[in-house]
């Protein structure tokens, strides 16, 4: 699970602040504040790390990608090649990282891991990136244990030399050659193992890295349309898809899994689970996916809706079911340990239901299975009032505790933009809430009793003038 984020020089933000992660993490903001920025840089870090070519430091996106980023050019800040993009985050480790050093003997072992680089172009040219630093730290509670990294050695030459704090690295014997370029951005090259007897530990850095980005799942706000028929092959997907594509696929593959709520709460069929999602916010009565002929390998799904007795077709009913239908999925289908990124999850949905889908997520949270907790995170952008709103009566209601929720606005009042913590109380009250953050509601109000007053007082004079 991330706990902090900080980046710099990307897209529209100089410099984000050291950005709090929890369990749920909102970021608000008006439209082209830079809010979708980043997530759409933790997706670029995942393209890299899932990337074939281990020599690309930043991989920008493909056709099919979820996000397409372009040339570095286009991506720093302020378009000025000269900058460096420097980026750094810490996470918590599913499974306590421990070796022992070789030399010494020393045992080390941590449950957290820091990771800091900075990324630029070449000096030869304009167009090579290359990464001028990485540094790893392992902590266990809060505490450092030993850090280790990489950094150019000059500007002239693709050579590194390697930093090491609270840990003595022992060359092997011969000459001394410089490691040369780290993998992609974040791992070791095979050298730093090749030349020290005690640098081994560096390859499971490098792992943990990447389970980190694989834990991610992404969400984006525009979804695909509901189907009247869905084909289905028996394979699992590994998520619902950037659009929903495989929601239906999804369902079907866990139809055996059972999920709880919360701590001793009573476990339901995967299906059940959505379908009592839906009916808790309003949208259906029930839910359910039938294959259409024992011969053939192709799925309806049916909904009744609230008040009625016939079951009809998913694209039969409000377009919204279908947009959240995803959102649920993916939040309960996604493997233990998964960071769900979502724009927009609320999209299409009236105001009831975006309250109640904040509801959800406090379930996803706090979600079990197979009697451990799921633990999942997620990472939400989103426009809804009635979303943060909910969230907070749940915290002043002690449904869940404040510090599961971190809350940011990204404020394009000031140059450059700022992205500025919302600060929650145990009561749910935010102390710092921007102006005009949901936009002037006083206001409005006060304007339509101004007309109101106004258009009575000239009826009246009407009336008086027409005795």
């Amino acid at each position: 699970m991330l706990k902090t984020l900080h980046i710099k020089n990307f897209k529209g933000w100089k410099d984000t602040g050291l950005i709090q992660m929890a369990p749920i993490s909102l970021f608000f903001g008006a439209n082209s504040s830079g809010k979708s920025s980043i997530g759409q840089f933790l997706m670029m870090l995942k393209q890299t790390v899932e990337s074939p070519d281990r020599k690309a430091i930043f991989y920008p996106g493909g056709k099919n990608s979820a996000v397409q980023l372009g040339s570095y050019q286009e991506m720093v800040f302020r378009r000025k090649p000269e900058n460096s993009i420097s980026f750094g985050y810490r996470w918590s480790l599913p499974e306590k990282m421990g070796f022992k050093d070789p030399v010494s003997g020393q045992a080390f072992s941590g449950d957290c891991l820091t990771f800091h680089a900075e990324v630029g172009l070449g000096d030869k040219d304009q167009y090579t990136l290359v990464l001028n630093e990485l540094k790893y730290e392992l902590l266990e509670k809060g505490e450092l244990r030993l850090s280790i990294g990489m950094k150019r050695r000059s500007k002239a030459v693709s050579e590194y030399k390697i930093e090491v704090a609270h840990y003595t690295l022992k060359r092997k014997q011969g000459r001394v050659w410089y490691p040369s370029a780290p993998v992609r951005f974040y791992g070791f090259p095979d050298e730093v193992v090749a030349y020290h007897q005690n640098a081994d530990f560096v390859q499971d850095l490098n792992l943990r890295h990447e389970r980190l980005f694989r834990s991610l799942c992404y969400l984006g706000p525009l979804r695909t349309k509901a189907e009247r028929l869905y084909s289905w092959s028996g394979i699992e997907p590994e998520s619902v898809g950037y659009a929903g594509e495989n929601t239906v696929a999804a369902i079907l593959a866990a139809r055996g899994r059972k999920i709880s709520l919360g701590y001793r709460r009573p476990t339901k069929l995967f299906e059940e689970v959505i379908a009592s999602k839906l009916k808790d916010m309003g949208l259906i009565e029930e839910f359910k996916v039938n294959p259409i002929s024992e011969q053939r390998q192709e799925y309806e799904v049916k909904v009744r809706t609230k008040g009625s007795v016939d079951w009809v077709d998913l694209p039969d009913v409000g377009f919204g079911i279908s947009q959240v239908l995803p959102v649920l999925v993916q939040c309960f289908y996604a493997p233990r340990g998964s960071i769900i990124l979502m724009e927009q999850p609320e999209i299409h949905l009236h105001p009831n239901a975006q309250s109640a889908l904040a509801d959800v997520m406090i379930d996803v949270i706090n979600s079990r299975e197979n009697g451990a907790d799921r633990d999942i995170q997620l990472v939400i952008e989103t426009h809804s009032e009635h979303f943060l709103r909910r969230l907070q009566r749940r915290i002043a209601e002690d449904t869940v505790p404040k510090e599961k929720v971190s809350a940011y606005f990204a404020n394009i009042a000031k140059t450059p933009a700022t992205l500025e913590p919302l600060e929650i109380d145990i009561f749910g009250n935010i102390r710092n809430w921007p102006e005009n953050f949901f936009g002037d509601e006083m206001g409005d109000i006060t304007e339509q009793a101004k007309a109101a007053i106004k258009k009575r007082m000239q009826q009246t004079q009407n009336l008086e003038a027409s005795k």
